[in-house]
């Protein structure tokens, strides 16, 4: 596990790897079918439509433009410059470039954060403060969407990422330690069998 003094060095190095390589990123994922992810997040909002949503690590802002689409107000937010650019010039939206690990995030502003492929970055030392931070931006009632690699509770760099990638038990406790509230959680791609879904999913409630 990393010490408090690495987390600076962790950041910027996972920064500058997206920084490098943020067109063939967006090229790569453009297509990427987020359909259920996104779906499982509204179906859980109960405030009143158009959602005020934080897309959390926006990435290039696919997701961003899908959520305008549908008609919610759209915020993102990453760290990457390139990828700020990016987002704004493809969705319209505002965002703000924040790297995880030094957030100002409003309090009670959301309806809902969607932190797709994005949460895994944090290292386990700071994932309590981020955690919190995304518990203190939600309104009362408000859905956290999180889709992250998960594994047996290891974390470290693959490639010039960093990423911590939690078995379900691990993930879950750091969620209601928080203070957050289970609503669903499932394995992604669907259809498939377990060994070959990377990604797990999970929806929480900050409660009312």
């Amino acid at each position: 596990m990393p010490r408090p003094a690495d987390l600076v060095e962790i950041a910027a190095r996972t920064l500058a790897y997206y920084n490098q390589r943020a067109e063939a990123f967006r090229q790569g994922t453009r297509d990427h079918d987020v359909s259920q992810n996104i779906g499982a997040l509204l179906r859980h909002c109960v405030a009143e439509p158009p959602l005020t949503i934080l897309d959390f690590g926006c990435g290039p802002g696919r997701d961003l433009c899908t959520l305008s689409e549908l008609g919610h107000r759209a915020i993102g937010l990453d760290g990457a410059e390139h990828f700020v650019h990016m987002a704004r010039s493809a969705s319209g939206c505002e965002v703000w470039q924040q790297d995880f690990l030094h957030l100002e995030l409003p309090g009670g502003r959301f309806d809902a954060v969607f932190a797709n492929a994005s949460l895994f970055h944090v290292p386990r030392p700071a994932l309590a403060s981020v955690l919190r931070q995304l518990h203190d931006t939600l309104k009362p009632g408000g859905v956290l969407f999180a889709s992250n690699p998960h594994g047996a509770d290891l974390e470290g760099w693959n490639g010039g990422r960093y990423g911590a990638y939690y078995c379900l038990e691990t993930w879950c406790r750091h969620l209601r330690d928080t203070g957050f509230a289970e609503l669903e959680h499932y394995y992604r791609p669907a259809g498939l069998p377990r060994e070959q879904q990377p990604w797990l999913a999970s929806l929480w409630r900050k409660p009312e």
